[in-house]
């Protein structure tokens, strides 16, 4: 999620008359009573009370010999907007993968370094601010592959080229008195930078290279798709460019990832709210609780509408104003086209991306699946990356057939939301027309799907701190959660308290962060039941230890957890979006790794905090995200996500030398590697 929209103004006004509890007052009493009985049951700070059954699943769950071991040094923290490299610990280098505008496909454009480019360049060339990615081995392979990468938005302050005024940087976009875009191109250019890069890329003579590769493909922010699942063909995603609510055009705001068993991969559509506009007033409330709005994120595509070079109301459509008649004859329902997950094929660049509507409409961050079993259901985890917003799950109808894949297992399947209980048990809520509070607000499954917010607040979910990415511990099967930050405080406009504040809370507000780990009933994926733990808090070192719960120190203090990722050797990665609090001041954005089997009670603690340790700290003003390790656990692809963002004049990475206007910060795909050539981290 862009540091631009952290803290997101509320918008659960009006919109149901339950009270959640919210995760916090969870969080205390559940803490509360963990602390108090530790000594009783033998359990750490961070463990699960005993007898629960969360973390016996093998030797390796509980400080097992057999747990790999971290050999490297935490590297130090490298605060400053004007840092503009990458630190990584002795031994370990890494290359320039995949910079924004890397030619890919078509006439292979080069990248301009005065933001020149033009729309359709930009369209034969990678995306810009770089997101979840995921590597698809070819034949095999650790050494040749596609890397599918998300693109989530852009920097207004340099994507166009800036230039220096008075000694101050001013975009190059053209803009109207109002601020709002004027010049078709750059629209289609900005439109273009969104979505998906496939890139093929091998490993030569130790380095990573792109491939001129007929595999490789952009899919944007108007690429054509088709829609599946119970939204399919209904009321709600008609338009005047699919009067049957079949078909869409692009995919916007890419953040969060996934993948499926059969080889395709979920690119994950976060805050699509930023760019479209309503002149409703009052907005209704499918559209309110989207926080859907007259002025989105400052894109207005829609200010270009009824340009001589429009085609296909390729700018009208951005506006969801209702007009006279039916949905058919305008984009009233535009925006229920964004928010989905979206499954890509990367193997056939001639296939049609699909938005799979069963797994629901929301600001989705990821689409991990649990442990894959042949003969067992899939689970995919979502959390719905807002402050107090809530964690989903979606459960295949069909167990997993290895050799007999369907590649429409997605659209058949039941939709949850989860409850946390106080006791560190959990509930799975279906969200199902058969419902009765359902059925009493929505005619039918497909509205559920594409109203889940509202149906999630309906069963009385549970709000939570911006749940972001989710991993599975491939040795437990245990599900790990990023909480990013929650400082919403008090009663919304609709007089409903979203933050119970206690004195048994330490954390009042939660500024840091913090990761959460559950595990389903049985290990069943299907479950409807689960126990919860924290596994660590974000904080300052310094902070005391009402703040500090984890006791980090300066060689592992983070905030903002963000991307998440268990490598198949039972590494955790932990990614950071500071969002510009103490912590990113004091170390910029970071990769942390941590092998939770070799710790005793699973959790980070005072005692074991050193476990924790620094891989990574990017440049200046840069997030942090997007992670997978090759086969051969030799190299680790990380993104660098906006470095530089809003301050093009104080950082160039990855250029080298003094920021000018004709070194743009480019968002970056990095390959790390150790160089000796050994296994990462290990």
């Amino acid at each position: 999620m862009s540091k631009t929209d952290k803290n997101p103004t509320a918008h659960h006004s009006d919109i149901a008359e339950t009270t959640p509890r919210h995760f916090r007052s969870v969080l205390s009493a559940r803490l509360s009573r963990r602390d108090a009985l530790r000594a009783g049951f033998g359990t750490t700070a961070g463990g699960m009370l005993a007898g629960t059954g969360l973390y016996g699943c093998s030797s390796d769950s509980n400080g097992g010999d057999s747990a790999p071991e971290l050999r490297f040094e935490s590297v130090a923290g490298q605060p400053g907007a004007d840092f503009n490299g990458i630190a990584l610990p002795e031994g370990y280098t890494y290359d320039l993968l995949i910079p924004w505008g890397t030619p890919i496909l078509g006439d292979m454009p080069a990248f301009k370094p005065d933001g020149s480019n033009t729309a359709a360049e930009q369209a034969q060339q990678s995306g810009e601010w770089h997101d979840g990615m995921e590597f698809f081995p070819i034949e095999g392979s650790a050494t040749n592959g596609l890397l599918c990468v998300n693109h989530e938005s852009l920097s207004f302050s340099f994507f166009h080229g800036y230039r220096m005024e008075g000694g101050e940087a001013v975009s190059n976009r053209e803009t109207n008195a109002d601020d709002l875009p004027t010049n078709p191109d750059q629209v289609r250019k900005e439109i273009n930078s969104h979505g998906v890069s496939v890139v093929e890329i091998q490993r030569v003579a130790g380095k990573w290279q792109v491939v001129d590769s007929g595999r490789n493909r952009r899919i944007t922010g108007a690429t054509p798709m088709r829609f599946s699942g119970p939204a399919a063909g209904s009321a709600v995603l008609q338009t005047a460019y699919s009067p049957d609510g079949t078909q869409g055009r692009g995919t916007l705001n890419n953040c969060g990832r996934g993948f499926t068993p059969w080889g395709t991969y979920l690119t994950c559509e976060e805050n699509f709210r930023g760019y479209l506009t309503t002149q409703e007033d009052p907005v209704p409330e499918e559209k309110n609780r989207y926080a859907l709005n007259a002025g989105g994120f400052g894109f207005r595509w829609d200010n270009v509408a009824g340009d001589a070079s429009e085609d296909n109301d390729e700018f009208r459509r951005w506006d969801i104003t209702a007009t006279a008649g039916s949905a058919s004859a305008d984009y009233r329902n535009e925006a229920n086209h964004f928010g989905w997950i979206v499954e890509i094929d990367p193997m056939d660049p001639s296939s049609a991306p699909v938005k799979r509507t069963a797994l629901g409409r929301l600001a989705h961050e990821g689409a991990q699946p649990g442990r894959i079993e042949a003969g067992r259901p899939i689970a995919f985890y979502t959390g719905d990356d807002d402050q107090n917003e809530y964690l989903f799950k979606f459960v295949t109808a069909d167990a997993w057939d290895p050799d007999n894949p369907d590649p429409d297992m997605l659209d058949k399947g039941t939709l949850y939301v989860a409850k946390f209980n106080d006791d560190g048990s959990g509930e799975w809520i279906a969200l199902d027309i058969a419902d009765s509070r359902l059925a009493a607000r929505f005619s039918s499954q497909a509205e559920v799907v594409t109203y889940a917010r509202i149906a999630g607040d309906l069963v009385e979910a549970t709000p939570m701190d911006r749940p972001e990415w989710s991993t599975t511990d491939p040795a437990t099967g245990e599900i790990y959660l990023t909480l990013t930050n929650n400082d919403e405080k008090g009663d919304d406009a609709s007089g409903r308290n979203r933050w119970e504040a206690s004195a048994a809370n330490p954390r009042d507000p939660n500024n840091w962060g913090h990761v959460l780990r559950f595990r389903e009933a049985g290990d069943d994926p299907a479950a409807t039941s689960f126990t919860w733990d924290i596994f660590v808090f974000g904080a300052p070192a310094g902070a005391d230890s009402t703040i500090n719960r984890s006791g980090l120190t300066t060689d592992n203090e983070f905030a903002g957890p963000d991307g998440l990722y268990f490598d198949p050797r039972g590494v955790l990665w932990i990614q950071t979006d500071n969002g510009g609090n103490a912590v990113a001041d004091a170390t910029n954005d970071q990769l942390l790794a941590v092998v939770p089997g070799r710790l005793n009670g699973n959790a980070i603690t005072t005692e074991n905090q050193s476990e924790l340790k620094r891989m990574m700290v990017g440049p200046g003003r840069c997030e942090v995200t997007g992670i997978v390790l090759t086969p051969d656990a030799r190299t680790l692809f990380v993104n660098v996500q906006h470095p530089g963002d809003s301050l093009p004049n104080s950082n160039s990475f990855p250029a080298t030398g003094a920021p000018a206007p004709n070194k743009l910060p480019r968002s970056t795909t990095i390959a790390i590697r150790r160089e000796d050539g050994g296994e990462i981290a290990l």
